[in-house]
This record gives C-alpha cells, sequence and structure tokens, in this order.
C-alpha cells in the first residue's frame, strides 16, 4: 500500500489532529484550474487531495457535486485526461491523493489497468464508491497488485460482520459517513458519530476518515473531537468554485481567494486542543 498515505496518518496522529482532506473534482471547471486549485489548497494545509473522477451518474453524490461533474464533463475530462492530470497534482503537490470513482469508468476502462495507470500517475488511493463489499474483492486485489489502497465506504448501519469484511478487503483507511445519505446535504454530524467512529476503527483495524456534509469549520472541529483519523470536506468547496464562476465563468482568482478563506479555518478546526499526540 502507499507509504506516503500511511506516513501522513502517521504523522497527524502523533501530532494530536486530525487530517484535513479537501476534495475537488477533476476538470471543474478545466484541467488547469484544478492544477491550481489543487495547489492552493495544499498551501492552505492540505494533508492529502481528494480528488473526483466526474461521472454522468454519481449515486452517491447530491446536487452540488453532479454539477460539478456535468461542468468538468462538458469541459471535455476524461478517465484518460484525468490520469494526465493526476500526473500533474502529483509533480506539484507532495501530499497523498485518493481518488473517488464508479464502478462504471473503471470497468470501462479495464479493472487491472485502471489500477495501473492510477499508481502509475501517483495516486495513493482508490474509492470506488458504488461497489459495495460483496462485490469489492476484484477491484481491492487489483488496487493492491498496483501498491494502491483500496478504500471501502462504511456507516453507522454497517454492522459488526460487515465491517469485519471491509477491513479484511480494504486498506489505507475507512471512509465512513458523518450521517447516512449523500454527499452535499450539509447536516453536520451525526450525534453518535463517535461511537460509529470508534466501533468502525475498532472493528476493521484501519484508520478511520470522515466525509459527507462537512460544510463548515465547526462541522470539521465537531468531527475532530470523535477522533477521526482525517476529515474530508467536498460539497463546500464545489460550491465555493461554482459560486465564484457563476457570474464569470473566467473568474479563475476569486475562486482561488475562496478557495483559501474558507480551508485555512477548517484545516485549523482539525487540531483539537482537548485531544493529545498518540491519543
Amino acid at each position: 500500500m502507499s507509504e506516503r498515505l500511511d506516513q501522513m496518518l502517521r504523522s497527524t496522529k502523533a501530532e494530536g489532529r486530525s487530517a484535513f482532506v479537501p476534495y475537488l473534482m477533476l476538470g471543474d471547471p478545466s484541467a488547469q484550474a484544478t492544477l491550481a486549485f489543487a495547489k492552493a489548497l495544499v498551501r492552505a494545509g492540505a494533508d492529502m487531495l481528494e480528488l473526483g473522477l466526474p461521472f454522468s451518474d454519481p449515486p452517491a453524490d447530491g446536487p452540488v457535486l453532479q454539477r460539478a461533474a456535468q461542468r468538468a464533463l462538458a469541459a471535455g475530462m476524461s478517465t484518460r485526461k484525468a490520469l494526465t492530470l493526476l500526473a500533474e497534482i502529483r509533480s506539484a503537490c507532495d501530499v497523498p491523493l485518493s481518488l473517488l470513482c464508479y464502478a462504471n469508468p473503471v470497468e470501462r476502462y479495464g479493472v487491472e489497468r485502471f489500477y495501473a495507470d492510477m499508481a502509475a500517475a501517483g495516486v495513493d488511493a482508490v474509492l470506488v464508491a458504488d461497489v459495495p463489499i460483496e462485490e469489492a474483492e476484484p477491484y481491492a486485489a487489483a488496487a493492491r497488485s498496483a501498491g494502491v489502497a483500496p478504500i471501502l465506504l462504511a456507516s453507522a448501519l454497517s454492522d459488526s460482520a460487515r465491517l469485519g469484511r471491509i477491513g479484511a478487503v480494504g486498506g489505507g483507511y475507512v471512509y465512513a459517513t458523518a450521517r447516512v445519505g449523500i454527499t452535499g446535504e450539509q447536516r453536520g454530524v451525526a450525534d453518535d458519530l463517535q461511537a460509529t467512529v470508534a466501533r468502525i476503527a475498532s472493528a476493521t483495524g484501519l484508520p478511520v476518515v470522515v466525509g459527507f456534509g462537512l460544510s463548515s469549520p465547526a462541522h470539521v472541529a465537531a468531527v475532530a473531537l470523535t477522533g477521526a483519523d482525517g476529515i474530508i470536506v467536498g460539497s463546500a468547496l464545489a460550491q465555493l468554485v461554482e459560486n465564484a464562476l457563476a457570474g464569470d465563468p473566467t473568474n479563475i482568482e476569486q475562486a482561488f481567494k475562496e478557495i483559501e478563506q474558507f480551508s485555512e479555518p477548517c484545516r485549523a478546526a482539525c487540531a483539537v486542543p482537548s485531544r493529545s499526540p498518540l491519543c
């Protein structure tokens, strides 16, 4: 698996904080804009980047990320072009890169070839969001063969048996949903999230990274208190990009400014004073 990913998660844990993981849709609104946004997020303190491969029918995504994917596809983004863009991001940024995608593009490209080419582009981890644990082994095997961490989803609804299977098949970390639902609902953190994070970590033996519906530094701080190893903020950033470009599609500088202004307090919120190193 990815040594870069493992080292980052160990380092942030030793510092007594959660990793800050912002999300970008590849190609929204263009490949060069995504590259510039990635650099801006790393400057703002991103510990890892989660990058979405645009797909026309993403079942886990809410309207904000659906629109981001549509903009990227309309601009010509494809799996092949995404590989080129990912390689450029890897050259410019030394943080781990985690790809979120869906099964249809992976199958169309060829599963083993997909993971091998993602590894060659510098991707550290891949989550195929619509593949359940019952169907995940071929994807995970191809990922492990390529040296890529196979990320799997879990939620408060995942029972102990299911979590055990996720721990046996997956790697890198488990993506835990802050609430049951889709991305971008901005409902914040479930009341029982701390117990859910602890249960997932215990049953799988893997770090737990939380996402879905986190749209403010207050949401990030609440997740950090649960002991989560990482925190993903996605739809809120995509909405900032959309808002910045609404009046002027060329207004990339405004999008840069808003991304950095939003990300810096989110990154700061990952460090909770009450959490001590190595806890």
